[in-house]
């Protein structure tokens, strides 16, 4: 698959309320959720408000008909402005492992090399980890519920 990957602006909130979503239902475990749920404050802070200083991202399209296939951005938690940025990253299931989740990272990476630590929380369990550790994350948190992961460079 053909796929176009392009900065996120401020105007592209809508679309990473889709994307969390997309996130957090590949975490469920084929658990259907309610689309509310991302409206959580422990979840909508990864989304909410996007473009303010600091956010940076990128988004990936099909080229042949501009369907929405996943993202991947950066933010601090507006509550520690000193804190590492977290990574967000998410593919729509029925376009995962065809590459495009590391070509975010990739391109996410590339753009940004100033950023030397980035942290990351996700499922435990997940096959993505491999992914993550291609890109230097390594764990540093192994909860039973999730794994918290740093970049640093």
């Amino acid at each position: 698959m053909d796929h176009d990957i392009r900065p996120l602006s401020s105007q592209d909130e809508p679309i990473l309320w889709e994307i969390l979503y997309y996130g957090l239902s590949s975490a469920a475990n084929n658990e259907q959720l309610s689309r509310d749920i991302v409206r959580r404050p422990e979840i909508s802070r990864y989304v909410e408000g996007w473009g303010r200083a600091g956010d940076i991202g990128f988004v990936a399209h099909d080229k042949k008909n501009r369907a929405l296939l996943g993202a991947a951005w950066l933010r601090r938690p507006a509550d520690k402005p000193d804190a590492s940025p977290e990574l967000a990253l998410a593919v729509k299931p029925e376009h995962r492992r065809r590459g495009i989740g590391t070509a975010l990272l990739t391109q996410l990476v590339r753009a940004n090399p100033e950023y030397s630590t980035i942290s990351i929380s996700f499922v435990a369990g997940k096959p993505v980890l491999r992914v993550y550790e291609r890109f230097g994350f390594k764990v540093v948190e192994q909860r039973p519920d999730a794994v918290v992961m740093h970049r640093a460079t």
